[in-house]
């Protein structure tokens, strides 16, 4: 009887303990699916602790922590199940995202390729092996703003001599603080910064909520702020999805005195879907936003739209040249009319990174910023200051989101001239090519008929360079641009030392004599012909040396005399045929000297290869 008693009592046990696992799954499962990511990563690994189901929450809680940014903590998890027999292929591509953020570059790239190679079709991927030939030579420096908090803080935008900026911190907003299950933070806001004082302050009026608000865009006279809510008017929560999912819309405000007031939402909101982060043209007649809307090619897509007084005409999306399958966000627009945004689509070096594209090219091509701006983890909301190099961008590189400004150094010019080393003359169509420090080509130049070269380049950088002509030896140095915020130019000037060796110019062969003669034979004839052809119609101003041998036979003082008369006979032969003797700088014999085969026994053949002149190129244009 007592030993059936504890029988029942392990099985009751185990009973409660697999009902127990079962609601903590069914518990995670939905924290994850209304995106508590914050709060089912500690209920998975709970689960995962209790070895209870656990492949797939190692997929659930691998992808929780990517929700979440921390990357270290993904790659672990991703780690255990990425070899599992069924893992769908979609993993391949979230391990090589996990692993770019973690700087895991080369490992991240192999995943990738298993991905394309397991037929996924994916522009984004093919884009994280490219990315590297879309970089840019500007130049940013940055430096944390002052004004950060211990919570997110992004999104900074300035108009009229005030900053705005997006923040969690909860500070000064008439609504109870309430924590976002997806970070574990207090909703977001919209304040105002004291750029003097760095004083931070809630923003006056109607536009902040117990939701999300913001990011916001002032209009071009001040008046107008387009921002991003949840979906929340008049103190009420408006209609969810079929997913129960609180949608993004932009709504707008009327400045009243120093308040933000008369709150009403855009035409172009849907509560099936989202729309945000606002931004104008300068000339605060096109708005551009971010929407999942239907129709676009996949993630979020950036859209613009016409402002026709208080309508708005049909959104637009921007092309499939800028958006991708992953989501693009953010979109700034300078007076330049270039569109700067987010994108974790286009390949860079980890999440989120920030590109521009120039708006008016009909064919334009989409660069990344480079770092500093951008790093292993989430970059975006660039902001510019109107007619200035300074602004902010926002990230999360040290953690939490924080806010950045920048200083835009212009691109370093690289400059120079290539000249003749013999007499400083320009040479024209030299060919340059600049080289990165992974030995890849960045620019292949072409001098101009004045020697002149000309291009921008990275700074802070050795990068080797090359220039080369036909008629010149080949020069190689490496150009360092470190140090070099204070200039807007580097100056190179380049020395090409003319080709020695006339047999390369023209294609002659040494010309040889018979044994103890000195007289020119026909075939040397021959290559003397070319060699005056070369000096009258090609080279006018050539001036050649020429050195004459004999072979190692008859005594040194012998072989002296006859190499001597060897010189001289050559030297003649051009002299009757029309060179100017000044031309021929000299004429020496060598003898048995400089042999150009140096045997005890020679034969026939080496022999006659000893007897012969040569040529060397004195002065050259």
């Amino acid at each position: 009887m007592k030993t059936n008693y504890y029988l029942i009592l392990v099985l009751l046990l185990a009973g409660f303990s697999l009902q127990a696992q079962k609601g903590k799954q069914k518990k995670a499962d939905r924290l994850y699916n209304d995106l508590a990511y914050f709060e089912a990563v500690e209920v998975y690994k709970e689960l995962i602790e209790n070895d209870y189901n656990t492949i797939d929450n190692k997929q659930k809680l691998a992808d929780s922590y990517l929700q979440l940014r921390s990357p270290e903590n993904a790659v672990f998890y991703y780690e255990d199940i990425i070899d599992e027999p069924d893992i769908s292929p979609e993993y391949y591509y979230k391990y090589a995202q996990a692993l770019r953020a973690v700087k895991r570059y080369d490992e991240s790239r192999e995943w990738v390729k298993k991905y394309l190679a397991s037929n996924g079709k994916s522009r984004a991927a093919q884009n994280m092996l490219e990315e590297k030939e879309k970089g840019i030579n500007t130049t940013y420096t940055l430096e944390e703003a002052a004004f950060n908090s211990e919570f997110s803080d992004f999104g900074a935008f300035e108009r009229g001599g005030k900053m705005y900026i997006v923040s969690a911190r909860a500070e000064g907003v008439p609504v109870k603080k309430r924590v976002y299950s997806w970070t574990g933070e207090p909703f977001l806001n919209i304040y105002e910064v004291n750029p003097e004082t760095n004083e931070v302050m809630a923003v006056g009026g109607d536009v902040n909520t117990k939701l999300h608000d913001g990011p916001a865009v002032i209009s071009p006279d001040g008046n107008t702020m387009y921002f991003t809510r949840n979906n929340y008017f008049n103190n009420r929560e408006g209609k969810r999805d079929k997913n129960a999912t609180n949608h993004l819309k932009i709504y707008k405000a009327s400045l009243s005195g120093n308040s933000w007031r008369n709150v009403t939402e855009l035409a172009i909101n849907h509560n099936e879907y989202s729309v945000g982060h606002p931004a104008l043209s300068p000339d605060g007649n096109t708005l551009y936003f971010t929407s999942d809307m239907p129709g676009g090619f996949g993630g979020t897509d950036i859209y613009k739209v016409e402002i026709k007084g208080e309508s708005l005409g049909e959104p637009e999306n921007l092309g499939q040249n800028i958006n991708t399958e992953q989501d693009e966000s953010f979109p700034f627009v300078d007076e330049e009319g270039m569109l700067y945004f987010s994108s974790n689509g286009h390949g860079g070096f980890g999440f989120f990174d920030i590109f521009r594209v120039n708006l008016d090219n009909s064919n334009p091509e989409v660069k990344n910023l480079g770092e500093p701006v951008n790093s292993n983890l989430d970059d975006f909301a660039f902001f510019k200051s109107s007619e200035q190099n300074t602004g902010y961008i926002s990230s999360n590189r040290e953690g939490n989101d924080n806010i950045y400004g920048f200083n835009q150094l212009n691109p370093l010019v690289l400059k120079g001239k290539v000249t003749d080393a013999i007499n400083d003359k320009p040479i024209g169509s030299a060919t340059i090519r600049i080289f990165d420090e992974n030995e890849e080509q960045i620019a292949f130049l072409t001098t101009d008929e004045d020697g002149n070269y000309r291009s921008e380049v990275a700074r802070n950088k050795e990068l080797p360079l090359e220039a080369k002509q036909i008629e010149y030896k080949e020069f190689t140095t490496t150009i360092n641009t470190r140090n070099s915020d204070e200039l807007e130019e580097i100056e190179y000037n380049i020395s090409l030392q003319p080709v020695k060796d006339v047999e390369y110019l023209a294609e002659i062969d040494n010309i040889y004599f018979d044994f103890d003669k000195s007289n020119i034979r026909k075939d040397a004839a021959l290559e003397l012909d070319k060699l005056v052809e070369l000096m009258k119609n090609k080279y006018p101003d050539l001036v050649i040396e020429i050195g004459a041998h004999t072979d190692l036979r008859g005594s040194e003082q012998y072989n002296e005399k006859l190499a001597e008369r060897r010189a001289q006979s050559t030297r003649q032969y051009l002299i009757d045929n029309g060179i100017d003797k000044k031309r021929i700088y000299a004429a020496k014999g060598y003898g048995e000297r400089e042999p150009a085969i140096d045997c005890e026994r020679c034969t026939r053949e080496e022999h006659q290869l000893n007897r012969r002149s040569m040529f060397k190129v004195v002065k050259m244009n």
